[in-house]
């Protein structure tokens, strides 16, 4: 059966049993303070809630189908999960965003169409929902939610009273909207543009308290980002095949086997300014496939994930080139390195104390030396620096600060 499985973060070895979130964990989401961690269980759609400090459970709370994200903004044990097949009885609506109670085991129901994405606001006061094949960004306010369902995002349909701030407010003006970067007041709105059938793909600014929209900054491909200072790394295709490989000036890329590449931007935000997008002589080359994960380590290597990539060799028969849905990108030489290895990756997680970072790809659990941007393999108990995880690694978060 499936569960969680502890790791000894300092020597990347096993500590004891599982603990148990259901037969087939998945995604997981973890607090600031990392006292609460949940795991979905794409099963049975349960979500569980561990504290961190006794290893034990604090609740679990049925969604009404599968989610592919999920937030706990602060140390309470309240998550949000975002639902896009969520039926709401009685109403002609599919998608919600579900306020999950871990303490209680209470489910709230905030009907939004579509919803795919959800990100939040430092102190969870507000929501910013992502539904697909929309031009709009649904902002909540959770809570002022009614239980047990909230249907202030559809006014022909609301029984419930107004609320004051909304509990729903819909804000157009953007380009397949699919991710945000909240910082302070102000959020970071990935417009995903051509590669989500729309236009082109940039960046966008929204104040949160006037709800201003700012002017679109292109970018080439815009399904993910990580925020270190004043950068703004962000990644994506930026067409539903994305570049060619053979267009693009990195070397490592332009010999791949593979025809079409992603693109990594960095975007400055004092001055809202991409002098990567749309010249082959700056631009920087990563694997194609939807990007959905990010993670940057203490020394400087941002890690760079994606999904239904190109897969090129064979990592159990290494003959040639090897490459799967994996780039880790130098921010202080401007280095890529295409990691050999095969699959999507699904999980990322840094130290602070280690020059390591912990990859899942493809159901195994990665170490990488992030001096060598390279698997970890000078200890005997890591083979091909991989540590042995029974079951499908999916995800991997750490729990202590370190």
């Amino acid at each position: 059966s499936g569960g969680l499985v502890l790791i000894n973060g300092n020597n990347d070895t096993l500590t004891k049993t599982a603990i148990a979130a259901g037969n087939s964990p998945t995604l997981m989401a973890i607090t600031a303070a990392r006292n609460i961690v949940a795991a979905f269980d794409s099963s049975s759609n349960n979500v569980y809630a561990i504290n961190t400090a006794t290893e034990k459970s604090i609740g679990q709370v049925p969604l009404p189908g599968p989610t592919s994200s999920m937030v706990l903004p602060t140390s309470n044990p309240v998550g949000y999960a975002a639902v896009s097949s969520a039926n709401i009885p009685g109403y002609p609506v599919l998608g919600a965003l579900e306020v999950m109670n871990f303490s209680s085991g209470a489910l709230t129901t905030i009907a939004v169409s579509n919803a795919q994405t959800v990100v939040a606001n430092n102190t969870g006061s507000q929501l910013l929902v992502f539904s697909n094949d929309s031009n709009s960004v649904t902002l909540l306010n959770p809570a002022n939610a009614i239980p047990p369902v909230d249907m202030s995002c559809f006014p022909s349909l609301n029984p419930n009273p107004p609320q004051n701030p909304p509990v729903c407010t819909t804000i157009n003006g953007f380009d397949r909207p699919v991710f945000a970067i909240v910082s302070g007041t102000t959020a970071y709105i990935l417009n995903c543009g051509a590669e989500c059938g729309g236009t082109q793909a940039s960046i966008q600014t929204l104040n949160l308290t006037t709800l201003a929209v700012g002017p679109a900054i292109p970018v080439n491909g815009a399904t993910w980002a990580y925020l270190s200072g004043t950068s703004l790394y962000v990644a994506g295709d930026g067409t539903p095949t994305g570049q060619l490989c053979s267009s693009l000036t990195n070397a490592v890329n332009k010999k791949t086997a593979a025809t079409y590449c992603g693109t990594l931007d960095i975007v400055n935000l004092t001055t809202m300014t991409d002098p990567y997008f749309n010249s082959p002589a700056a631009e920087i080359a990563i694997p194609d496939g939807y990007h959905d994960r990010m993670d940057m380590s203490s020394d400087g290597q941002l890690f760079v994930g994606s999904r239904i990539c190109t897969n090129i060799g064979n990592v159990n028969d290494p003959v040639g080139e090897v490459r799967g849905c994996l780039a880790i990108f130098n921010t202080n030489t401007g280095a890529v390195v295409i990691a050999p290895d095969n699959g999507d990756v699904t999980g990322l997680q840094s130290f602070t104390s280690r020059d390591v970072e912990y990859v899942a790809e493809e159901g195994n659990l990665r170490v990488y030396n992030t001096l060598t941007d390279s698997l970890l393999i000078n200890q005997d108990y890591l083979p091909l620096g991989t540590i042995p995880v029974v079951g499908y690694a999916y995800d991997v978060k750490a729990i202590d600060f370190f």
